[in-house]
């Protein structure tokens, strides 16, 4: 009886140690996914980032240059508003799923990594 029982308590601190490591196997292979994507996302925000502000700066540019030319500076900004109202319209309608495809398989091409 006492073999037996030393067999089942080796077998239960072998499985124990088998769970240990697995768990820490996990967060090391969590830890290595988790260095490849935040980097490369964080470096992709930070251009996005810039380029939207020069947007931003570029749009305000033309929209006062086109409301200087007719004559009220906020015919510009209205002017400006409708253009991206109605690019807003067809990303939603036509471009959806080419923009969230090719950002979905970016994030999960990293993180497979």
């Amino acid at each position: 009886m006492n073999k037996q029982e030393s067999l089942i308590e080796s077998l239960f601190e072998r499985a124990e140690a088998y769970g240990k490591t697995t768990y820490e196997l996990s967060k090391l292979k969590l830890l290595k996914t988790t260095i490849i994507v935040v980097p490369s996302l964080v470096s992709r925000l930070v251009v996005i980032l810039m380029l939207t502000l020069f947007t931003l700066v570029f749009n305000i540019g033309i929209a006062l240059l086109l409301g200087e030319l007719l004559g009220k500076l906020y015919y510009g900004f209205f002017i400006v508003a409708a253009f991206y109202l109605i690019a807003g319209i067809v990303l939603h309608f036509f471009l959806h799923h080419w923009i969230k495809k090719p950002i979905s398989d970016l994030i999960i091409k990293q993180a497979l990594q």
